[in-house]
């Protein structure tokens, strides 16, 4: 297990590293004067040239690179071009509401669609489960904007219910959970469903069930375990997504998060807050992936061996 985590953690570094090989050349090869963007427009040429001179922007691209990078490595991700704050101190007042929204998406998804997609499962063909999968379509085709609109024009303009921007309260975290968690519900339903029907027509269910076994124990011990084994790899992604900040829904809502901070950034050509942006979601991305490997092992007995490195 440990070489496992340890092989998967040395896997990170090629992966971040070819990431911000990517975005910083994408960024840095666009047009854009970080001297006149720090220094306003009324600056004087001189002054520009220099402050540029400073930062480093006439430097060659591999060097600029290799200097970010190394400064990046010792927890130095520079100076905001476009507010002259710490990057790090930034990304992380932001990093919060993002985080919060991300596990309150994802704890909302898992009561809902696990337990709807097995009973649908359960229940195949009945009028309850085509309700259901119609629901899941009709979530999977509406927009997420509209829908956090939608929301906003019903439960805080016209009931008065919610408020329709901001971050401050937990209660302003209700529409955008809802607003995100409307796609991952319908997907996660639908695999939840999909998975745990082939798990059904498995062999050593219905060995369990011609022994004598009680239907619940069999659902529940065996076959849902077994089936929800894509459902967390689909989760474990999704989240992920959810971490890197949904620029869309924290828009529409108006919450200070990552994806806020990164729109703004990139409108502005502020490199430095993008490539801290970016650097933390692909370690965040890496970090979700490998905990979902691991949670495999939790769940199947015979994942967890081979990890181990266990012959039978």
């Amino acid at each position: 297990m440990y070489r496992y985590v340890l092989k998967r953690l040395l896997m990170m570094i090629p992966v971040l590293i070819g990431i911000s090989v990517i975005i910083f050349t994408i960024i840095s090869l666009a047009p854009g004067n970080p001297g006149r963007l720090i220094l306003g427009e009324r600056a004087s040429p001189e002054a520009v040239s220099e402050l540029n001179a400073q930062l480093g922007f006439y430097d060659p691209l591999p060097v600029r690179y290799v200097n970010y990078m190394a400064n990046a490595l010792r927890g130095d991700f520079g100076q905001s071009w476009r507010t002259g704050g710490n990057v790090a101190d930034e990304i992380m007042n932001r990093f919060p509401t993002t985080l919060l929204l991300s596990v309150l998406v994802v704890s909302f998804v898992s009561v809902t669609a696990i337990p709807l997609g097995v009973m649908a499962a359960l229940k195949k063909d009945s009028v309850a489960d085509g309700i259901g999968m119609i629901v899941a379509l009709v979530f999977i085709a509406i927009p997420t904007f509209w829908l956090g609109l939608m929301l906003m024009l019903v439960f805080s303009l016209h009931l008065n219910l919610l408020p329709a921007t901001g971050s401050e309260r937990l209660v302003n975290f209700i529409l955008p959970t809802i607003t995100v968690s409307a796609l991952s519900i319908a997907q996660i339903m639908r695999m939840t469903r999909s998975s745990m029907l082939e798990v059904l027509r498995q062999d050593y269910i219905r060995t369990a069930i011609a022994k004598g076994a009680e239907n619940k124990t069999v659902i529940w011990r065996h076959a849902i375990r077994n089936a929800l084994l894509p459902v967390i790899t689909t989760m474990g992604v999704n989240f992920g997504y959810t971490l890197g900040g949904s620029v869309l829904t924290e828009t529409v809502f108006g919450m200070a998060g990552i994806g806020t901070l990164l729109l703004a950034a990139i409108r502005s050509q502020d490199v430095p807050v993008v490539m801290g942006c970016v650097l933390l979601m692909s370690f965040l991305f890496s970090a979700v992936t490998l905990l979902v490997d691991l949670s495999y092992g939790v769940i199947d007995p015979r994942i967890k061996a081979q990890y181990s490195g266990i012959r039978r």
